[in-house]
């Protein structure tokens, strides 16, 4: 990827909806350029999808949860696979430090949300884990 690629990915990131004209415009390229570029970047699944961000007061009855995991010796790959299977588990993050796992979770109320703590805590290979609620964002 070059630097063109990677401001279209950056403007893409701003908003995904942008049409190709604006985007050939900003980066001061054709749109033909933009099509292809984009094109190849899907091909090389650089590009995996576009999505929607909601504002995060945008469903204020969600509630959302992080997660710390320990996983016990080996049993990393395991745990990721039984992780992702489960439905509260939103997106899930290899990381350094304390934890081995940083598992960002969603439900539509506390007792959901005490569920999937308790599904989880079920999964073998996980040594311990530690949850923090998301109280607010600030940007």
């Amino acid at each position: 990827m070059d630097e063109t690629d990677h401001e279209l990915i950056g403007l893409l990131r701003q908003n995904a909806r942008m049409n190709v004209a604006d985007l050939a415009h900003k980066l001061k390229v054709s749109r033909g350029t933009v099509t292809n570029r984009i094109r190849k970047l899907e091909d090389r699944q650089t590009i995996v999808g576009y999505t929607v961000r909601l504002r995060p007061d945008a469903e204020p009855e969600r509630i959302r949860a992080w997660m710390g995991v320990l996983v016990e010796g080996n049993q990393t790959r395991s745990v990721i696979a039984s992780l992702l299977g489960e439905p509260g588990v939103s997106a899930l993050h290899d990381t350094n430090g304390r934890w081995d796992l940083l598992a960002e979770l969603e439900a539509r109320s506390m007792a959901e949300l005490s569920q999937v703590l308790e599904r989880i805590r079920l999964i073998s290979g996980i040594r311990s884990t530690e949850t923090s609620i998301h109280l607010a964002t600030y940007r």
